[in-house]
């Protein structure tokens, strides 16, 4: 049985416990320092909190400590790192290679390759797994042919996708875009989002091919109809993005994506199970158009494929809604099947192409009053609604419920009587009298009176022959007892396990097996430690500054993309496109007049930008 872990996003522990409500089998957290979302800090004791609200369903909590570390920052890492294995968390994600001799103090930890890795090929998969790497985040890029050949490769790691939320546009950890604009590095957690500015799209001779516009701005992920080709490609944990995102997006999201997982687990019961325990009862239906999302894409999954970005906006459409029929003064009326609710927010991308939005003051069926009537709004437009305030209505309440099934079975012992389930037994002692009529109704009653645990029971098992009365206030204290009992196992257990750190607690590895990368910054070196990792003398990371990256400036990408303009305007010969009327190299211009020469790598099918 293949074990699929849905892992869900906790910006804090409302949303921790929310994504284990609506039935994540993992969610991932950020501490106070050093998580890639400086943004979504949390207490080690608010952690502690959700582990030990994770642990009773069998799930887990995995910790971002997935920056790069300065040095004069590592003696601090290594105190939270020990605060975190105090706490019980189940995995650290990490970039830093000088993190790995910290982890290897503490057994009870297992180690996972962030994303910020870079990994998107079997030949750094196969080295992260020789360092003690017992997973693996895979790059966003990557096709489903891809992430089946690291599997057949390293079978023995564990693959982690994402299949939901925002698209970084560069590789994750080649992005340097950020702290070349605006000094805000996104390998420290700060990124400034430079991927979602408006741009210029020059050639050679200065002509503007495109005039600001977000041509380097994605749509977001969704692999919610994909996740059966992802788990036959051997990927086991399902990624949702969102660690800056509400409650209410975690909890739509999360649900959404948990009843396609037991949908494909109800279609092959003998192959797959969910990772964790439990299932979960919904007031409202999932709906992924109804929470912020850029429009969707499916990315590389099945190779190379054209509208994967947005070049209008980089912020919420919502849902598609209908089109504007006819405006009056203070109102219009919509074409379509949409239900409105007064409070609503609706949006259009205007004549200019630009996204305009506003608050629906009124609704009388189709016909809309806003707060105000949007300038630019014309009949025929599309109509998008990316607030939708019912819907947010029914996600502000408790909207989920998780409960384990257990068996109980009641039993005589020579002193008393005895309750089991799960491997767990309680016993209290209480004198025998025979029933002078059936018992059965009345224990299965009070066995039943789960309340506010995590536990439902299914059903009640006696022995043929049992024919004993019991007080009802014996039978409650039997079954609060195996409650706590059972409760304390789980969260012990907490469901963890460890790798051999044998090859993790090298100091360095032998050069010859560290992927290359042709510029030294690319390794993101921060501090002495991971440069003895590497054998190099002095840290080299684009963050530093350093003197031989200076010299080198403009020689070198501040981003790689798998994102290709050229493919997207339709130039792309290789992909059937037409020859370029345009004279290379390309460049893209940010409004304060910034420019960004723009290679295009056929051979390895990439653009990378470069700052000139």
């Amino acid at each position: 049985m293949q074990s699929l872990e849905l892992l869900a996003p906790a910006k804090n522990l409302e949303c921790g416990i929310a994504a284990i409500d609506h039935g994540a089998d993992a969610v991932y957290i950020g501490a106070q320092k050093f998580g890639a979302r400086v943004a979504a800090g949390n207490s080690v004791d608010d952690i502690r909190a959700l582990c030990r609200y994770a642990h009773q369903y069998g799930a887990k909590v995995y910790v971002t400590v997935n920056t790069i570390i300065y040095d004069d920052e590592l003696e601090a890492t290594r105190q939270l790192i020990h605060e975190l294995a105090d706490a019980a968390v189940d995995a650290i994600l990490v970039q830093d290679m000088a993190v790995l001799s910290l982890l290897t103090l503490h057994s009870s930890l297992s180690f996972h390759a962030s994303t910020q890795t870079d990994n998107r090929t079997v030949e750094k998969v196969r080295w992260l797994r020789s360092l003690g790497f017992r997973r693996v985040v895979l790059a966003r890029e990557l096709s489903v042919d891809e992430i089946a050949a690291i599997h057949r490769d390293v079978p023995d790691v564990e693959l982690e996708v994402f299949v939901h939320g925002a698209l970084c546009v560069s590789y994750s950890g080649l992005c340097y875009a950020s702290q070349y604009c605006f000094g805000r590095s996104a390998n420290r957690g700060a990124c400034a989002q430079v991927c979602r500015m408006k741009f210029d799209l020059l050639d050679a001779d200065g002509h503007e091919l495109e005039h600001q516009r977000h041509l380097l701005s994605l749509k977001d992920l969704n692999q919610s109809a994909h996740l059966e080709e992802l788990i036959q490609a051997g990927a086991v944990s399902f990624k949702i993005e969102g660690r800056l995102k509400d409650v209410a997006y975690v909890k739509n999201v999360v649900a959404a994506y948990s009843q396609r997982l037991d949908a494909i687990i109800a279609k092959h019961p003998d192959q797959y199970c969910r990772a964790s325990r439990g299932h979960c009862t919904y007031t409202f239906t999932p709906n992924l158009k109804k929470t912020f999302n850029r429009g969707f894409t499916t990315y590389f999954l099945h190779g190379r494929q054209p509208d994967i970005f947005s070049p209008d906006t980089p912020k919420a459409m919502g849902e598609f809604v209908g089109t504007v029929k006819e405006l009056r003064r203070d109102s219009f009326n919509v074409a379509g099947t949409a239900a409105f609710a007064n409070g609503d927010g609706l949006c259009f991308i205007n004549d200019d192409r630009e996204l305009e939005g506003f608050r629906v003051n009124r609704a009388q069926g189709n016909r809309l009053f806003p707060q105000q009537m949007p300038r630019h709004l014309r009949a025929g437009m599309a109509l998008y609604r990316n607030n939708d305030m019912e819907f947010e209505r029914l996600l502000s309440r408790e909207s989920s419920v998780r409960k384990i099934p257990v068996t109980l079975r009641l039993d005589a012992t020579p002193d008393g009587f005895s309750l089991s389930a799960e491997g767990v037994t309680v016993t209290i002692p209480c004198e025998h009298q025979q029933a002078e009529k059936p018992q059965r109704d009345n224990i299965v009653r009070q066995l039943s009176k789960m309340g506010g645990t995590p536990y439902e029971c299914s059903g009640v098992e006696l022995p043929a022959d049992f024919n004993y009365f019991i007080p009802s206030s014996l039978l409650a204290d039997l079954r609060r007892q195996w409650v706590e009992l059972y409760g304390d196992g789980s969260r012990d257990s907490g469901s963890r396990d460890s790798v051999s750190r044998a090859s993790g607690s090298r100091a360095s590895v032998p050069r010859a097996s560290v992927p290359k990368y042709p510029y030294p910054y690319l390794y993101n070196i921060s501090n002495h430690a991971a440069a003895a990792f590497y054998g190099v003398k002095e840290p080299t990371a684009f963050e530093l500054n350093t003197p031989s990256f200076r010299r080198g400036q403009g020689e070198a990408p501040i981003m790689q993309c798998r994102h290709c303009l050229q493919y997207a305007m339709g130039y792309c010969v290789k992909h059937g496109g037409q020859r370029p009327t345009y004279k290379l190299p390309l460049s893209l211009r940010l409004g304060d007049g910034r420019r960004f020469r723009l290679e295009f790598d056929c051979k390895h099918c990439q653009m990378n930008v470069y700052a000139e």
